[in-house]
């Protein structure tokens, strides 16, 4: 089971599980907090019948630290896994990962809000982005894609099924400052179906000065003006001679 006080001592684990290395956990941790207790619903009134259960009995919660808390949702975000599995790997049922899930997601996006953490979602502004041009302007960008239940409908069907990952996916654009490693733009959320090019021709990203580019074949074509692109030729298939 996952725990925040066991995992920090494994450092390459934590960052490869919640993107963050255990400083920047702790400078995030204090701000969660804060937004957390705002978040949390008015104790009901005192009743006036006795007690019937003892003070410290009863089901001992598993995501009671609030640290714990923390590394649930930043795990959840950055795997995207299924409910159930994400329940085995915190000892919770599917039903209360949903509930978690839907409790932390909006506290955690306040957090990043309030300590200007967040990318920006118009990617026109992207130009004008200190955290783009920190270090020097050197971008990458790439489509991520994320695993989706086939759905019923069959239009729907269509439009989520994904050529390149050969099953149903939604798709967003990530703009990372190769420097800082930091994502400086996230796009809006489209259908595994469309391409990688189509999606970042429509998210009309602007660029710093003197930015460079570094992007893969599935960008074939995309030359944003006064650009450095860096992109690796697709390799000619190989014939056969039919000996």
């Amino acid at each position: 089971m996952l725990k925040y006080d066991e995992l920090k001592e494994k450092p390459r684990e934590f960052l490869s599980v919640t993107s963050l290395t255990d400083e920047e956990f702790q400078v995030l941790l204090p701000t969660f907090e804060k937004w957390y207790d705002l978040s949390a619903k008015p104790k009901p009134k005192p009743q006036t019948r006795k007690k019937q259960r003892a003070s410290g009995g009863g089901r001992k919660a598993k995501l009671s630290d609030i640290t714990d808390k923390l590394l649930f949702i930043l795990a959840y975000q950055k795997t995207a896994p299924l409910q159930t599995w994400h329940g085995l790997q915190f000892g919770i049922s599917q039903g209360r990962v949903n509930y978690w899930v839907h409790r932390l997601l909006p506290v955690l996006q306040k957090s990043l809000s309030a300590l200007g953490m967040k990318p920006a979602r118009n990617g026109e502004q992207v130009g004008e982005s200190i955290e783009a041009s920190e270090g020097g302007a050197n971008l990458s960008l790439d489509a991520m894609e994320r695993l989706l239940q086939r759905p019923v409908n069959e239009e729907k069907q269509r439009k989520k099924y994904s050529g390149k990952k050969k099953t149903h996916t939604d798709k967003n654009l990530l703009l990372v400052n190769e420097n800082t490693k930091k994502v400086v733009y996230l796009s809006e959320t489209v259908e595994g179906k469309m391409h990688d090019k189509k999606l970042a021709d429509k998210s009309k990203i602007s660029y710093p000065r003197n930015a460079s580019l570094t992007q893969d074949t599935g960008f074939q074509g995309y030359q944003p003006k006064a650009v450095v692109v860096e992109q690796p030729k697709k390799s000619a298939r190989c014939g056969t001679d039919g000996d």
